[in-house]
């Protein structure tokens, strides 16, 4: 029979055997098999935003609406848009009929110099023949100088309608409408029109779901201001573990994952990638010295980084973006650890029934 201070020392001697025993296996299982739960479903959010200011005509969806991509979101009173349209098509329009009234002017320059050159050719004749004349004293000379200032009259207005038509030739431009610069601005201001009008109708860009929709018909929307957010359908787990957890973790190392709003399930996954570091590791380049980490604390904090887990089977329902989770990492192949492993994941699952 065990006297009262025998049978304490003996519950003093099985609590120091258990603390001793939980805290080995604490830390082999924060490097074997190391549990978080801070976790978290991810999923990629595209704040949603018109190319073009205007006033919302007509919105096709409501919040929670499951969209897939090219469907219509919402759209834009189109009618300052198509009159732009209309004002780029004119523009062009007239464009193309200055071009042609320029290639008129110009073959008509063109037989007017014809013709100049003739004349002048015949003043030249005449002029010269005047000349020979008044060497031999046949002509006076006002007559002689009457014949040269005609003459060099024809030659200028040769000179004249030469630069005429090489103005008009560069105002024309090339004849080839694809190469002609005019036609091309007000071709790509047509174009910079027609696109802003095809910009009224806002599409979904990925499939997902409709999220903060916030505006209605009337509603001004300025361009580049979200007005919805779109939830993109593919999810990432991300976890926070501590660094030193990771020392034997890679990529395609085994996980196990139990979510707060599936108790009692236990999901199978993978690690997929790790993250290059933290915000606490990045340094601004602002040109001012470096400032070190002071504390006087005798214990610090052990710094988490953040990897990425892929399930292997796809859950039985959709997860919001957020939702919580715990992350187990098997980084043990041994059948002790895999069993351990088990019972503590499952714990945990099941505990998720109560808090």
């Amino acid at each position: 029979m065990m006297t009262p201070e025998q049978k304490f020392a003996r519950w003093v001697r099985v609590s120091i055997a258990s603390f001793l025993l939980m805290f080995v296996y604490f830390i082999v299982a924060d490097i074997w098999i190391p549990l978080t739960p801070d976790s978290t479903v991810m999923r990629v959010v595209t704040p949603v935003s018109s190319r073009v200011s205007g006033y919302v005509a007509k919105v096709y969806v409501q919040n929670n609406s499951v969209v897939k991509k090219g469907d219509l979101l919402y759209e834009l009173d189109a009618t300052p848009f198509n009159n732009q349209v209309e004002a780029a098509q004119i523009a062009l329009a007239q464009a193309r009929l200055t071009n042609q009234q320029l290639d008129a002017q110009i073959a008509a320059a063109e037989a007017n110099l014809k013709t100049a050159q003739l004349t002048a050719q015949n003043d030249k004749v005449t002029f010269d023949r005047y000349q020979r004349l008044g060497a031999m004293q046949n002509v006076s000379q006002s007559d002689l100088d009457k014949v040269r200032t005609t003459w060099q009259s024809s030659v200028q207005s040769v000179n004249n309608l030469n630069a005429t038509i090489h103005a008009l030739t560069i105002e024309r431009g090339e004849r080839d409408d694809s190469r002609n610069v005019t036609l091309q601005k007000y071709q790509n201001s047509l174009e910079q029109a027609q696109l802003n009008l095809g910009w009224t109708q806002v599409r979904a860009e990925v499939d997902g779901k409709v999220s903060n929709l916030q505006l209605s018909p009337g509603y001004y929307a300025a361009a580049g201001s979200a007005t919805l957010a779109l939830v993109h359908d593919s999810a990432d787990i991300v976890a926070d573990f501590r660094e030193k957890s990771l020392r034997h973790t890679h990529v395609g190392t085994d996980a196990a994952v139990v979510f707060d709003a599936l108790p009692g399930h236990v999901f199978r996954g993978h690690v997929t990638s790790s993250d290059a570091g933290v915000l606490a590791g990045q340094q601004a380049v602002n040109g001012e010295l470096s400032e070190p980490e002071t504390s006087n604390r005798w214990v610090r904090d052990a710094q988490r980084m953040r990897i990425h887990v892929a399930l292997d089977d796809a859950l039985p329902k959709s997860l919001p973006t957020g939702a919580r989770a715990t992350v187990q990492l098997y980084n043990s192949e041994g059948p002790f650890a895999r069993f351990f492993s088990g019972l503590q994941i499952h714990l945990v699952s099941w505990l998720h029934y109560v808090y």
